[in-house]
């Protein structure tokens, strides 16, 4: 250590550095939660591809699988709010894995083959999946340089939606193989409960137990006090869920069974066809990214990956799928539907700097509610239509609100207040709540 030998104690240069370095426990601890965030990504999109398995495990029609695989988003949506406030207030060292460990559980317990197990177990893996993203972010954020966070994050983001691609490529061929549906789930649960154990053995002990103990409990919620009071927010949110819905409700719940029982695709070319769309989405999200920031403007390229989607969906959907390349029309609404994170991005910026966390937790609650809520209906629009057979001219039906929903959020962007570093800066957003 250098010392200040006039005044005998640490010198300024020392202690302090103007540019933050690397904290390697930060670093590991981010590792082994990208594994989680993989995790997550792939129990999310799983069920996609075992619709007919599940459906006649638990003797449900396509409402009653659809509500069963939704209540993810219920309990997703709400601990999002939850899991940035308790990193905030207790740090990773304890947060993190017990999330980790929720999704395990969640995950053993939906393998176990009963309604009521399938449930609980689905509830927890969406309170379990919640600390993923915000629990990466936020180790990330302790352990980069401010100069490699966003490229951290970005790749944070990829390796998720890999999980989501994995949860649907490698899941078919082992639960049609060497194991059964029942035997992933759990197996998947004693892997993940692993990665909790190692989580808790490797992150860094909190910083923030001297303030924590200070402030009752529910202050840690008093920023999303001035979050969700700004209307901005719920443009960005609403904007979001909307473009987020043709992947987490259209592909990875009934994007296998659209393509074998409308256009009567054979399984594995069906399962490959839907795993472009997470795929497309690990590329389009930095691309997109990249180019908001490269021109300084945040809406036209929000506004064009909408059109992207919207362009993709109406081919997948209309289209018989010799007319495109394979798996073009799949890739194209993956790139596309990268463009929902720009709304991340400029929610921080339309809210307060000492909130920006918490807006973080705003949006992804707002997305998943719209998911959570989606789901159920989507399920009950199939059902009213079908009579309990499924068609191509169904899909189609049922299809067209999605189509509408990407059309409402491209007319709510147009809403949004720019926020890129070509436009002149607006007023601060005043700080009181």
């Amino acid at each position: 250590m250098i010392y200040d030998n006039q005044r005998s104690r640490p010198a300024p240069s020392a202690v302090s550095s103007p540019i933050r370095q690397f904290y390697p426990a930060f670093l590991i601890a981010w590792i082994f939660c990208l594994l989680f965030y993989f995790a997550q990504y792939a129990l999310r999109s799983a069920p996609g591809i075992m619709m007919p398995e599940l459906t006649q495990a638990f003797t449900l029609n396509a409402l009653g699988v659809s509500s069963l695989v939704g209540l993810y988003y219920y309990t997703y949506s709400l601990f999002a709010l939850v899991a940035g406030a308790l990193l905030d207030r207790y740090g990773a060292k304890y947060v993190i894995p017990a999330g980790v460990a929720m999704l395990a559980v969640g995950s053993t317990l939906f393998g176990a083959g009963l309604v009521t197990s399938a449930e609980c177990g689905r509830l927890l893996q969406g309170a379990g999946g919640a600390f993923a993203f915000t629990g990466a972010v936020y180790l990330a954020t302790h352990g980069f340089p401010a100069r490699y966070l966003a490229t951290a994050i970005g790749f944070t983001q990829c390796f998720g939606m890999l999980g989501g691609s994995a949860g649907q490529l490698l899941v078919a061929p082992l639960i049609h193989g060497p194991i059964s549906w029942q035997q992933f789930w759990f197996y998947s649960g004693i892997a993940i409960l692993v990665i909790a154990v190692l989580m808790l053995l490797v992150t860094p002990a909190s910083t923030n137990e001297p303030t924590a103990t200070k402030t009752s409990f529910w202050s840690m919620f008093a920023p999303y006090k001035t979050v969700l009071s700004n209307p901005q927010s719920y443009l960005c949110g609403i904007a979001a869920g909307l473009l987020f819905l043709p992947t987490t409700i259209g592909d990875m719940i009934w994007g296998v069974a659209f393509l074998r029982d409308g256009w009567h695709l054979g399984y594995s070319e069906a399962v490959l066809r839907t795993t472009m769309v997470p795929l497309g989405w690990v590329i389009g999200c930095p691309i997109l990214g990249y180019l908001a920031d490269h021109l300084g403007r945040r809406k036209p390229v929000l506004i064009a990956g909408a059109v992207v989607m919207l362009i993709a969906t109406l081919a997948i959907l209309y289209l018989p799928p010799e007319t495109l390349p394979p798996y073009l029309a799949g890739f194209m609404l993956g790139f596309g539907s990268g463009a929902a994170m720009i709304p991340y991005t400029m929610i921080k910026e339309l809210n307060p700097d000492r909130v920006k966390g918490s807006a973080t937790g705003a949006i992804n609650f707002l997305v998943f509610t719209l998911s959570a809520l989606t789901a159920p209906l989507y399920g009950w629009l199939l059902s009213d239509i079908s009579h309990g057979i499924m068609t191509l001219a169904v899909f189609q039906q049922a299809g067209a609100a999605g189509v509408g929903g990407i059309v409402i959020a491209i007319i709510l962007s147009c809403f949004i207040r720019e926020t890129g570093s070509s436009v002149k800066p607006c007023p601060p957003v005043s700080k009181e709540v």
